[in-house]
């Protein structure tokens, strides 16, 4: 392919998606976008919706892994692997063993921090642009229960310190709304954000449709492939979709059509569950219990609350002990709650890697590129992802940032 891409396809309708084809978009391409089901449908619409790049770390790090050594089979665990032994899922554990090491979560860190320090920036950019969403700052509190320990958070914000962000926090003791007696001590980081997930893609897609682009819903894509006249999405019903540069943006479906492109980065599913609750003082921003690992944030008149990772099939029906075993573990810990009003069940697959890094880059089809593999920072890491593969797709110029995260690199 020769000279400045005109038509781009993207596959895959999350905020990653969404946002390559914005930023896209930003650059004169005329873009359209498939989704094999709804906008959001994955694991972007019923997360937890905050925007913390100074929490911004590979999943795979020690301390997870000797959590997840204890508690993998156990019911109710935070972490934990569920559904039947396969090959992909003890490919992926092996993997992720290989890099909880120290030395390559500093790796990690060193990688993703130049993503994290341009990720607020990137969404005052939608904002900016006509992205109609609301983008509340606020103070990100943690709460403690007596006995656990702040190194670890304020270990991970040296880092972010060390890579250029700007981190500032506080530790008071605890005895504050939401929290119970039980919680003895909070961390306050301050100048993070929230978003209610489902009404910014809405607002994103919105955005992109305004803006010339098609979104075509309930259309998956069967293979990609190069022709002559350059890449081509084929899909299960109707024609193939021609166009000068493609993006694979499908998070945890990224393994199906990316083996094909010479993406060697396994990706699995690690599904987080959310739901709805309401408290008798409204919650004016996130909150999160390390404990527990599940985060609260405001949601319109409710709170939503989101947590566990569960190594399972993409595609595995929701499983509800899974959602009242996040209930039950924060129960003791937040005052003033309704545990009989429980609404919004919702179940979605985050894309993980082993490495805890994303895949963002060109594959070795020509004009054929992939977005994905985030993890937990989907939201936080979409629109900055967005706006520099679109710039590197469309100038033609490696984005320098972006190195670490090649799709066809080989994994330790």
């Amino acid at each position: 392919m020769k000279g400045q891409p005109r038509r781009v396809v993207v596959v895959g309708a999350g905020v990653v998606g969404l946002s390559c084809a914005w930023f896209l978009q930003e650059h004169g391409a005329e873009v359209t976008v498939l989704e094999r089901s709804e906008v959001g449908a994955g694991a972007s619409w019923g997360n937890a919706g905050y925007l913390v790049p100074a929490m911004v770390s590979p999943l795979a790090e020690p301390a997870l892994l000797r959590e997840g050594v204890r508690s993998l089979l156990t019911p109710g665990s935070p972490v934990s692997v569920t559904g039947r032994p396969s090959a992909v899922k003890v490919a992926f554990l092996a993997g992720f063993a290989r890099n909880a090491t120290v030395s390559r979560w500093r790796r990690g860190m060193a990688a993703l921090g130049p993503l994290a320090m341009e990720g607020l920036g990137a969404f005052d950019e939608l904002a900016n642009g006509g992205v109609a969403a609301e983008v509340h700052e606020r103070t990100f509190r943690i709460g403690f229960t007596a006995g656990q320990d702040t190194a670890g958070f304020e270990h991970e914000f040296a880092h972010a310190r060390a890579s250029g962000q700007e981190v500032s926090y506080r530790i008071s003791a605890g005895y504050e709304a939401p929290f119970s007696d039980q919680v003895a001590r909070v961390l306050h980081l301050e100048g993070q954000r929230f978003v209610a997930p489902g009404a910014f893609l809405d607002a994103l897609a919105e955005a992109v449709h305004e803006r010339g682009g098609e979104i075509v819903t309930d259309v998956q894509a069967r293979s990609i492939g190069f022709g002559p006249g350059g890449p081509r999405v084929d899909t299960w019903a109707g024609p193939p979709h021609r166009a000068d540069a493609v993006v694979l943006a499908t998070g945890a479906w990224l393994p199906e059509l990316g083996r094909r492109l010479g993406v060697r980065v396994p990706v699995q599913a690690g599904r987080g569950y959310s739901c709805s609750i309401r408290l008798a003082e409204p919650l004016t921003g996130p909150v999160y219990l390390p404990g527990a690992r599940v985060t609260l944030t405001p949601y319109g008149d409710r709170v939503r609350v989101a947590g566990t990772m569960e190594i399972a099939d993409r595609d595995a029906p929701f499983d509800g002990r899974r959602l009242d075993a996040i209930l039950r573990s924060i129960r003791p810990l937040i005052d003033g709650a309704d545990w009989e009003d429980v609404r919004e069940p919702w179940v979605g697959p985050r894309p993980l890697t082993p490495d805890g890094l994303p895949v963002i880059g060109a594959t070795k089809v020509a004009g054929v590129h992939v977005a994905g593999g985030h993890g937990m920072w989907g939201v936080t890491l979409g629109p900055v992802t967005g706006k520099l593969l679109a710039r590197q797709i469309m100038c033609g110029t490696g984005a320098s940032e972006l190195t670490p995260f090649d799709p066809l690199r080989r994994l330790r």
